[in-house]
């Protein structure tokens, strides 16, 4: 398992300023973490928030989980004392609002390494406007830093003057731009929240809409929305055994040096294999989270 193909079938957003769900964090189900010193934190609790999640980080205790902090903007009065003090934080990576421009990225870069951040902290990148989903590509390829995407379909839908749909039609040309440069960079990319938390019939078909568009999880708002993120991102026990298939006959009909197999009727190229195989590890992970 690659820190590409790791499970990020729920990442669930945590308010820096809420030391209660600090500790909660540490018990929940969730694949990772996303600590909030941005829009969940008042600007009179900044700084607060900042120490509180220095504090829980370095105190530990949440498992497997992928780390991120969401920094202020650099434009802000808090961003860049918010990298260095995340640099020095035993975080996986940084998340950065409103990402627009690959020199954005690059700025936020040179703040980590002069911080002294370790090679392996990683950037993530809200997209969540159309300049930044217009120069999406980019914006992956700027930096060795970067991990990933997150969409942000409240502020893009202001930008976009569109209606949030339950189809959600209106974005799919910024899903697309976004997944399609992911794809090609090597990176995860990670589905917008959704706000309407008495609508868990909604939300599961958001889940199914973009687990089948191709993202690799959902970005979430609360706790109770995080098994059925796991279920629906995560593969069926029809995929894994399918998948277990697949993969045996393939090896064993190479083994018999056949040119060509077939499992069900279906011919299997490596193509098929090596995302069988992807299926699996991921598979393999959560059963031992």
């Amino acid at each position: 398992m690659t820190a590409v193909d790791r499970p990020r079938r729920s990442m669930l957003y945590m308010p820096g300023s809420n030391a209660r769900a600090l500790e909660k964090g540490r018990s929940l189900s969730c694949d990772g973490i996303i600590f909030d010193l941005e829009d969940a934190v008042a600007v009179d609790a900044k700084e607060t928030a900042r120490t509180q999640i220095a504090a829980a980080l370095a105190a530990g205790g949440y498992g497997d989980r992928e780390l991120l902090v969401r920094a202020n903007g650099l434009d802000s009065d808090w961003g860049a004392a918010d990298l260095a003090a995340i640099a020095s934080m035993p975080a996986h990576g940084v998340l950065m609002p409103k990402v627009e421009t690959p020199e954005t990225v690059q700025a936020v870069d040179r703040h980590l390494s002069d911080a002294g951040a370790p090679d392996g902290q990683t950037i993530w990148c809200m997209m969540e406007t159309p300049r930044g989903i217009l120069r999406a590509a980019e914006i992956a390829a700027a930096s060795r830093r970067v991990a990933g995407f997150i969409l942000g379909t409240n502020d893009l839908a202001l930008d976009l003057r569109c209606r949030q749909t339950p189809d959600r039609l209106p974005f799919m040309t910024s899903f697309g731009l976004c997944i399609l440069a992911a794809r090609a960079h090597g990176i995860a990319v990670i589905d917008a929240v959704y706000t309407d938390l008495d609508d868990m019939d909604g939300f599961a078909e958001s889940c199914r809409q973009g687990r089948d568009l191709g993202f690799d999880g959902k970005s979430l708002i609360h706790p109770k929305t995080i098994d059925i993120a796991n279920a629906l991102y995560g593969p069926s026990p029809d995929e894994v055994a399918w998948a277990r298939k697949l993969v045996a006959a393939y090896r064993a009909g190479q083994a018999e040096g056949k040119a060509v197999i077939v499992v069900d009727g279906q011919m299997i190229e490596d193509l098929h294999v090596r995302e069988a195989e992807r299926l699996l590890a991921m598979a393999d992970s959560v059963s031992a989270s």
